[in-house]
Formats: structure tokens, C-alpha cells, sequence
């Protein structure tokens, strides 16, 4: 079943405290167009820029995920993003009055309500997901962390947490079905211990801090005294422990409800991937900085696939197009020069070239004799090669023309050419060829890595008789 892309029918705005600035801010959602995808605005920052929710932006996450864009940062941004994602958006713009998003009752239970009041709707481009294909793994040993994705036909997210606490035990959360994150996930607080609260007090954090946006465990015995200083903090007239260890009168909404946020906040780390993610999720001990981490995992093995699908796929028993002699009566080069054993396939704008590297090149008796290496400029002199053939095949009579160079831009070389490589030429054109001019850009690679990048432009003359 194919599905479409959905951002929200109308704005709506969700008010409250930052969490450690204590500052008021409003947090608005507006609706975005196809492919537009998750990013957020400080209106409060003159000519800010769009802060793209994408683990590359990704600076701090000791207190939570913080984004930052040219100096512009957000401040924890995860359960706005897991609202989203939780809820299947893939396109919307989240607009700030300050550098934090409110932090509500903790959990992402009144951005869902508020995202649902705005209404989600289809639209015209088909969604797109990351469907993993093979196991995922990251692993901190330090902190015995380990996250794992597994290849699945949908989205499931498991999670386990063991703080060593006679207050929180082992627990576990699961998430079968992302139809059910909206009861089950997005009503669960973040949690905190005691020690960890008095340390976030003693720093000047937490400024919008309330025991009613936290459940805050007790795992050790505290003073009346000690209780009395964060009733004052808090603003509240008494502040008790609860037999199990609460500080505070809340019920949990489950018996496992500090799991379930963990699973809540691993949603909203994962959507930075930048696309959804159709796989099984395994999380043991997760946190902000290793869920970021794997997001990081995730982001590059599609990155990499990206290129190896954009790599021509060749077959070595297949006829070329062109074989050395057909090139040779379309290029002037010959031997030692020529630099393309074949050409593969072609078109009006694109190219793909051969270049087989053997140890018998004549230029390997003296570029490093001893480890030889591919000269850089002979790379780009192959792959213009490649692009020559390219233009001349516009032309009825290639053979009384010559292809010049006239610029050479954007040139980077990735990986060492050897002897016994293939290289393979992929040349685009940039613009349509006008009066003789070609503007292209060549990437060229051997088996799946790029090892050389260029712009080029060039010119074909007719040779004087």
C-alpha cells in the first residue's frame, strides 16, 4: 500500500515554561508542503533561518536533543519530534518565541492533542521510508548501551532500562504498532532522580521545573529539611515522599511508564535520521547522546546506499557501447593518452566511461614507483575524455573536431587510484549544450566508493585543415 505524505490542515500554538530557561514561550505548528519535512524557527531571532530537525544539527545532548543552525539553537526539541513522528507528519514547521520548547507535563501527550486539533492531512507526494536491510548496531560498552535495528516490514520499537535502583526496576516497553503511540507513548513523563534534581537546582537549571512535569524518584532517605527547601523551589506548600518513592502526589499512567518514555524519546531522537524508518527497534539503556549516535549509524548507511545506487552497475560480458577502437575514431588521443578503454552507455545528457588501470601505464615509472598511484590529473584528463565523447557525438563528423577545457571546478579526489582498478566515469550534464559548450559534472568510482569529483566545461573546435 502506497502512502502519502501528511502535514497539518491549520496552525495551532501550544503555550508553557522552558524547562531550564523558565522563560514563556509559544510554540506554533504550521502546515508545510510536500518534501518540505521537519524544521523549526526562532521568531525571536532577527532573519533566522530554518533549523532542519536532522542529526547533523544535532550540538548538545546532556539535558536533552539540542539543534543549532548558524548560531541559532533549540532546545529540547525530542518530544515535539516525537509527537510528530509518533503521529506520521512529515512536513511542518514548528515556530518559537524562545530557545526552548515548553515542557507541558513532560511528555508529548498535549503537542499530539494540539497536532490532532490542527488536523492531519494527506498529501500529493508519496511517502518515504528508510526500510532496513540488514542488522544495526551500536554498542557503548562504558555504559553497557547497546541499540539495535533489525530488517522489518514496519515500524516497532522495543526498550529496556536498569538504573540499578530499588525505585525503578528492570522494566520493559514495546511498540508494535505506531497506530497505538498516541494512548500508550505520548502520555509518558520524563523522569528524574532526587540526586540528579539537586544538582540540575544547585546549577541554576530547571527553571520551569515543576514536580508536575517530572516524576522524580527518591532512591535514597531524605530530610524533612531537605524537603522543605524543594517545596520552596517548587512553590508548593508541602512536598512528600510517596511510600514507592515518588516525590510528588502523581499516579503513574503506567506501571512501567518511565520505559515507555525512554521508547518516547528514542522516537523523537530517531525522526533526525530525516526520514521514516520502516525496521525493528532494540533499545538497551537508551539515552539522548546514544540515540543520537545511532541516528548517526542509520543516516550513513543511507547515505552510502545513495551512492551505490547512483553508481552505473556494469557487466563486464556485456558488448560496450564503444570499445577502444570505436573511440578512437571518435578522439584524437592515442596511446599513451587515451585514457578511455570503453564507453558503457549513453545519452543525450549523460555518459559512462571505462577505465581499466593495469601496472604496465607508462606514467606508474615514475609517479611513486614503489606504491603507484594514479596521477590526479590524468583522472580528470580520463573523465574529460569521457565528456569529450559525449559532445563530439552531437556533432556528424567527430573526427574533425578537438574538445578543449575551458574550466576545471569543484575538483576532489577521495580515494587513491591503484593498479588494477576499474574506474568508472559518470558524467551529467549540468545545462543543455549550446554553440559547442558543455557544462558537466563527472563523478567516477571505483566498485562502491567515489574516488574523484569535478566540474567541467569545455568546448569542441573544428580542426583547422
Amino acid at each position: 500500500m502506497i502512502e502519502k505524505q501528511k502535514t497539518i490542515h491549520k496552525p495551532i500554538s501550544v503555550k508553557g515554561l522552558g524547562l531550564h530557561s523558565g522563560k514563556d514561550v509559544t510554540l506554533t505548528f504550521k502546515p508545510a508542503s510536500e518534501n518540505f519535512g521537519i524544521k523549526f524557527k526562532r521568531v525571536d531571532v532577527e532573519d533566522s533561518m530554518f533549523i532542519k530537525a536532522d542529526v547533523d544539527n544535532v550540538v548538545d545532548t546532556s539535558r536533552g536533543t539540542t539543534l543549532e543552525y548558524h548560531g541559532v539553537r533549540v532546545s529540547t526539541v525530542e518530544h515535539v519530534l516525537s509527537a510528530i513522528a509518533g503521529l506520521g507528519i512529515d512536513n511542518i514547521l514548528i515556530e518559537l518565541d524562545s530557545s526552548e520548547t515548553p515542557i507541558l507535563d513532560g511528555s508529548s501527550k498535549y503537542f499530539v492533542e494540539a497536532l490532532i486539533k490542527a488536523g492531519i492531512v494527506e498529501q500529493n507526494v508519496n511517502k518515504v521510508y528508510y526500510k532496513i536491510k540488514k542488522n544495526i548496531r551500536y554498542f557503548n560498552p562504558d555504559n553497557n548501551i547497546e541499540i539495535l535495528a533489525l530488517p522489518c516490514d514496519d515500524f516497532r520499537v522495543s526498550v529496556m532500562i536498569d538504573f540499578n535502583s530499588d525505585v525503578i526496576n528492570t522494566q520493559f516497553a514495546v511498540l508494535d504498532d505506531i497506530k497505538d503511540y498516541k494512548d500508550n507513548i505520548a502520555p509518558c513523563r520524563t523522569f528524574v532522580f532526587l540526586h540528579e534534581l539537586e544538582y540540575l537546582i544547585n546549577n541554576n537549571l530547571i527553571k520551569g521545573g515543576d514536580y508536575n512535569n517530572a516524576i522524580v524518584f527518591v532512591d535514597k532517605i531524605i530530610s524533612q529539611e531537605e524537603l522543605d527547601r524543594l517545596a520552596v523551589f517548587f512553590n508548593k506548600p508541602k512536598v512528600e515522599v510517596l511510600v514507592q518513592g515518588i516525590l510528588n502526589n502523581v499516579e503513574l499512567n503506567f506501571a512501567n511508564e518511565p520505559a515507555r518514555h525512554k521508547l518516547l524519546d528514542v522516537v523523537g531522537d530517531l525522526s533526525l535520521v530525516g526520514m521514516p524508518i520502516k525496521g525493528q527497534i532494540i533499545a538497551k539503556k537508551p539515552g539522548h547522546f546514544s540515540n543520537v549516535e545511532f541516528a548517526k549509524l542509520i543516516k550513513n548507511y543511507i547515505i552510502n546506499e545513495k551512492k551505490i545506487s547512483n553508481i552505473p552497475q556494469y557487466d563486464l560480458k556485456e558488448k560496450p557501447l564503444y570499445d577502444i577502437n570505436q573511440i578512437k575514431n571518435i578522439l584524437p588521443h592515442r596511446p599513451p593518452f587515451l585514457l578511455v578503454d570503453k564507453i558503457l552507455k549513453m545519452s543525450k545528457t549523460n555518459v559512462v566511461g571505462l577505465k581499466n588501470v593495469t601496472m604496465n601505464e607508462p606514467f606508474f615509472i615514475g609517479h611513486f614507483p614503489d606504491e603507484p598511484i594514479m596521477p590526479g590529473v590524468l583522472q580528470i584528463e580520463a573523465m574529460a575524455q569521457t565528456g569529450g565523447i559525449l559532445l563530439l557525438s552531437q556533432v556528424p563528423d567527430p573526427e574533425n573536431y578537438t574538445t578543449l577545457f575551458l574550466k576545471i571546478d569543484d575538483v576532489k579526489f577521495r580515494k587513491k587510484v591503484i593498479p588494477g582498478d576499474t574506474v568508472i566515469f559518470n558524467l551529467d550534464l549540468v545545462e543543455p549544450i549550446r554553440r559547442g559548450i558543455c557544462h558537466m559534472k563527472g563523478t567516477a568510482y571505483v566498485e562502491y566508493n567515489v574516488v574523484m569529483e569535478a566540474t567541467m566545461l569545455a568546448q569542441i573546435v573544428k580542426n583547422k585543415k
